[in-house]
């Protein structure tokens, strides 16, 4: 969690970041500072980069050069498990939930002291409460995503990476996904790395956007002005 001098710093900063898979750089001099309680979402095609940039966060890449930043500590050469402990959570396409576990017990593997509780991921997603004793692979797409998020969240994280969270979901569950994420914003003073595909709705629930074209950003500003300006925003995916 953080702490009192960490207001002091941005939660998170970028400098000149290059990375990527052993040799090959796939990241090339990604830069973007995000302050505590912000949200940031990060827009393009696929293939450009967005799901090697949180891998980057979380330490599941290989670093070439640059510094990142989280809570005024350089963190560039942490192992993964570091930066977790750090404060830093990790919502995975995959999802990647225990399937022989029940809903509670994979919240309750994850478990950290915090302010998020079992009832308190409960409250935002009621759905996972009555479905508590069923196994991870007994419930649908949608509520496995809400598991990956309630599993991150009971890890008591400042920042929150999710990659991709509405994708192949049903318009119902998205909307519930949407509320969540806007009160995770809004409300439970975390700061947010958001990827999407559904470039729109990212924008509407973040602050600011960073927009990927073969590893460098294209775009970095509001995400209001991206979203008041359809065309400008076309042009950057379709570009990217």
């Amino acid at each position: 969690m953080a702490d009192e001098s960490s207001a002091r710093f941005p939660a998170l900063k970028l400098t000149g970041v290059r990375a990527g898979y052993g040799e090959t750089v796939v990241l090339e001099d990604v830069a973007f500072s995000l302050p505590e309680r912000g949200s940031l979402a990060v827009l393009g095609r696929n293939g450009v980069g967005k799901t090697t940039l949180l891998s980057t966060l979380i330490g599941h890449t290989t670093f070439h050069s640059g510094s990142i930043e989280y809570q005024g500590r350089p963190i560039e050469r942490l192992p993964a498990y570091e930066r977790s402990r750090l404060g830093i959570g990790y919502v995975p396409q995959e999802r990647e939930i225990f399937p022989s576990l029940s809903v509670e017990e994979n919240l309750v593997v994850a478990a950290r002291p915090g302010r998020w509780s079992l009832e308190r991921v409960y409250d935002l997603f009621p759905g996972l409460a009555n479905r508590r004793s069923h196994m991870g692979n007994e419930i649908s797409g949608g509520e496995q995503q809400m598991l990956a998020t309630g599993r991150a969240l009971m890890g008591n994280p400042s920042l929150l990476l999710m990659d991709e969270p509405l994708e192949g979901l049903a318009p119902i569950i998205v909307e519930a996904l949407l509320r969540a994420m806007q009160r995770l914003i809004r409300e439970e003073a975390l700061t947010v790395v958001l990827v999407e595909q559904h470039a729109k709705l990212a924008l509407e629930v973040t602050q600011s956007a960073i927009v990927l074209n073969r590893g460098r950003a294209t775009y970095l500003g509001e995400s209001a002005a991206l979203l008041a300006d359809p065309q400008r925003l076309t042009s950057l995916i379709v570009a990217a």
